[in-house]
C-alpha cells in the first residue's frame, strides 16, 4: 500500500526540485443518529517528500470552531459585515448543539505522541523525527459531535437534510515549501495533502449516504446504489468508500434522500441525492441531462475530469465543493440549481484537481471557477439547455462589478490571506470577482487562442501538484511568448487598476491624431476600435514595452493594426490614422469590456458629441 502511495505521489514532476507530501488515510466511524455523535479510528501513513526533517505535526479539528468563544465565533461577531449564516449563532449553541473533535489517543510508529488541542488545531510533538524521504504511521482514536448546521458542516440544515459531513475528521495539515499551514479555522478556505482515502461509515440502516469516492459494497447497501432493493439486516449498515488521489473526503446522510444516477460515456457516473418534494422534483429530474452537457463542454475546454464519479448532494448552506462531490441547497428554480451545480463542479478543476493553497490564493480557485462557470452557463444558454439569452461577453458583469466596488474604498489586494481580510465583502470581491477579472484581462492581453491553450496546459501540467500564482503565469508566458510578470505583480500585490482616456481627437493634414492618457496606476495594453461612417472598423492594439511582444490578430477581426509600444512610465500616447476626422463615427477603448477601468465614460469618443 505504501509503495503504491509513493508511486503516484512522486511521479510526473517535471519541475526541477518540486516535491509534495503524501498521505494515506484509513478511517472507520460508528455514528449515533440519536446523539449526533460518532467514534472513530484513523490510521494515517504520512510520507515526508520534503528536504526537511519534521519534529512536529499539526492536525485540523474543524468542528471545534462551532463552540462559543472560538476564534470563528468571535471573528463572526466582531467583523464589520458578518456572514448572516453565522453572526452570533455559534455563541448561542447549547452543549448538545456544539461541534467538537476530540482526540483520545495518538501514536506514531507505535510510540505515544504527546499532543495538545489549541482550538481547531491539534499540536503534536513527534516522538521521533520524520527524516527527508521518511515515512510515519499515525494511529488515532477520536470522537466527534456534529454541530447544528451553521456554516458548511452540520446537522439539520435549513432544508431539513439530516447530516452535511464536511471537515468531520482530524485532518493532517499540509506542509510545503512554505512550511506548515496550520491555520486556525475561522470560516474561510482549506488546503490539504494529496492522499488515498479508505473510509467506512457505520450508520442507521435507513440513512442514505452520498460521499466522495467509490462505494465498495453496493450489494450490501442498496439505497439507489443497486437496481434492486437490499434486505438490510440489523440496526446499522456500513458504507465502505475508496477515494484515490484526493485531498479531502465529504459525506452527507438523510433517511429521505432520493438517489438517482446518470451514466456518462467512458465509465463516468453522476450521482444525485435530494429530498423529493413538489418544490424540487422537476428541477432535480432535469439536472442530470443538463450536467451531462456541461461535462461535455468542460472536458473539451478545460481538461478531462480524472475521476469516475461525481455526486450532487442536497445539503450544506448554499454551495460548497469537495473532491468528487458537492453539497448544495436544492430548493431552487432550475437556472439557480444548474448555476450552483456548475459552479461547484468547476471547483473540481481549479481546486479539487489542481489543489491550490486556497487559504492563501483563494482567487486562484474561486475566481478561476467563477470565470469558467460564467462561460459554461453561457454555453448552456447558447445550446438551449437552460432558458435565457447568451451574452456577447459573460464576464463583463465581473469587470463592471469590480470597478463599482473599488469606489467603496474597501478593496484589498489578492495577496492577503483569506482569513485576514478586513471585511467579508473585500474577501468575496477579491476571491470571486477580481480573481475572475484576472483571467478576463489576461485573455485580453494575450489573445483568446493563447489563453485557451494556457488554461489547458496549466491543468495538465499542474493537476495534483498545488500550483502557485507564479506557476500559472509562467504557463501563460510560455503559451503567449509574452512577459507577464508585471501583470501578476500589479494584480496580486496591489489594488491599482488601469484607467485610460481618449483625451483629444484632432484633424491633422487630412488625417486624424488621437491623443490618449493613462489615468490609472496600472499599465495595460490597449485595444482601440475605430469605426467609420461606412460601417467599417479597424482594431488598433497598443502593446506595453514590458510585454516584449503583442497578441496576434483576434479571430473574426478583419482589420487589425499593431501600433508602437507604450512605456508604462509615460502618461500620454499619440497615434495618427490616415482618415479625415469627419469620417470617424466612434473611437472606443476596450470595446469588449474586458479591461477593468474606474471610469469608462472617457473610453469613448463619438462624432455625434463633437
Amino acid at each position: 500500500m505504501a509503495g503504491l502511495l509513493l508511486s503516484w505521489a512522486t511521479a510526473g514532476f517535471s519541475q526541477a526540485g518540486y516535491w509534495q507530501q503524501a498521505a494515506k488515510y484509513q478511517m472507520e466511524i460508528d455514528f449515533d443518529v440519536e446523539k449526533h455523535q460518532f467514534a472513530g479510528r484513523q490510521t494515517l501513513i504520512y510520507q515526508n517528500n520534503s528536504p526537511d526533517t519534521l519534529v512536529r505535526a499539526f492536525y485540523h479539528l474543524y468542528f471545534n470552531a462551532f463552540q462559543p468563544g472560538s476564534m470563528m465565533d468571535i471573528r463572526s461577531q466582531t467583523i464589520a459585515d458578518a456572514d448572516p449564516r453565522v453572526g452570533s449563532r455559534i455563541a448561542a449553541l447549547a452543549p448538545d448543539e456544539i461541534g467538537y473533535q476530540r482526540v483520545n489517543s495518538l501514536t506514531m510508529n507505535g510510540k505515544s505522541a504527546p499532543y495538545s488541542t489549541e482550538g481547531t488545531i491539534l499540536v503534536v510533538e513527534l516522538p521521533e523525527p520524520i527524516l527527508p524521504g521518511g515515512q510515519a504511521t499515525f494511529q488515532m482514536d477520536f470522537a466527534g459531535q456534529v454541530p447544528v448546521q451553521i456554516r458548511r458542516s452540520g446537522r439539520d440544515n435549513a432544508e431539513g437534510i439530516a447530516y452535511s459531513m464536511a471537515q468531520w475528521y482530524p485532518k493532517m495539515s499540509e506542509y510545503d515549501y512554505m512550511g506548515w499551514h496550520a491555520n486556525p479555522y475561522v470560516g474561510r478556505e482549506f488546503y490539504g495533502i494529496w492522499g488515498d482515502y479508505d473510509v467506512k461509515i457505520s450508520i442507521d440502516k435507513d440513512y442514505v449516504v452520498g460521499a466522495t469516492g467509490y462505494l465498495q459494497n453496493p450489494e450490501e447497501i442498496g439505497h439507489g446504489y443497486t437496481e434492486k432493493e437490499v434486505d438490510r439486516k440489523g440496526k446499522k449498515i456500513t458504507y465502505h468508500y475508496l477515494a484515490p488521489r484526493v485531498h479531502d473526503f465529504v459525506w452527507a446522510a438523510d433517511p429521505d434522500y432520493t438517489h438517482t444516477t446518470f451514466e456518462r460515456e467512458k465509465d463516468m457516473v453522476m450521482h444525485f441525492f435530494y429530498q423529493e418534494n413538489e418544490r424540487t422534483q422537476e428541477n432535480w429530474e432535469a439536472l442530470p441531462g443538463i450536467m451531462d452537457k456541461a461535462f461535455d463542454y468542460i472536458n473539451a475546454r478545460f481538461g478531462v475530469y480524472p475521476y469516475e464519479q461525481y455526486s450532487f448532494i442536497q445539503g450544506g448552506d448554499g454551495g460548497m465543493e469537495y473532491p468528487m462531490a458537492t453539497l448544495i441547497t436544492g430548493e431552487r428554480n432550475l437556472v439557480s440549481l444548474v448555476g450552483v451545480s456548475v459552479h461547484e463542479l468547476m471547483h473540481s478543476w481549479y481546486q479539487m484537481v489542481l489543489g491550490t493553497n486556497e487559504s492563501l490564493y483563494a482567487w486562484m480557485d474561486e475566481g478561476f471557477t467563477s470565470w469558467a462557470s460564467a462561460e459554461v452557463m453561457n454555453h448552456l444558454r447558447t445550446i438551449g439547455a437552460i432558458p435565457g439569452e447568451p451574452q456577447a461577453n459573460p464576464q463583463a458583469s465581473s469587470v463592471l462589478g469590480l470597478a463599482a466596488f473599488r469606489q467603496s474604498g474597501r478593496q484589498e489586494p489578492l495577496g492577503v490571506h483569506s482569513d485576514h481580510f478586513n471585511t467579508n465583502a473585500a474577501y468575496s470581491v477579491a476571491a470571486y470577482v477580481k480573481g475572475s477579472v484576472f483571467l478576463e484581462q489576461l485573455q485580453y492581453i494575450i489573445g483568446k487562442a493563447a489563453f485557451d491553450r494556457t488554461l489547458k496546459r496549466y491543468y495538465e501540467t499542474w493537476k495534483f501538484k498545488h500550483p502557485t500564482p507564479n506557476d500559472f503565469i509562467r504557463i501563460a508566458e510560455k503559451e503567449s511568448g509574452l512577459e507577464l510578470d508585471w501583470y501578476k505583480e500589479y494584480m496580486v500585490y496591489t489594488t491599482k487598476a488601469p484607467d485610460y482616456a481618449i483625451e483629444e481627437v484632432a484633424e491633422d493634414n487630412g488625417g486624424t491624431v488621437i491623443n490618449l492618457r493613462r489615468i490609472g496606476q496600472m499599465p495595460m495594453p490597449l485595444d482601440i476600435l475605430v469605426t467609420l461612417d461606412d460601417g467599417t472598423s479597424t482594431l488598433y492594439n497598443i502593446p506595453l514595452v514590458i510585454m516584449r511582444g503583442e497578441k496576434p490578430r483576434p479571430e473574426g477581426v478583419e482589420n487589425y493594426k499593431v501600433l508602437p509600444d507604450w512605456a508604462w512610465t509615460h502618461p500620454k500616447y499619440t497615434f495618427s490614422i490616415a482618415v479625415p476626422t469627419n469620417r470617424i463615427e466612434s473611437i472606443v477603448i476596450d470595446p469588449g469590456v474586458e479591461m477593468l477601468e474606474d471610469d469608462r465614460e472617457n473610453n469613448t469618443w463619438l462624432k455625434s458629441d463633437n
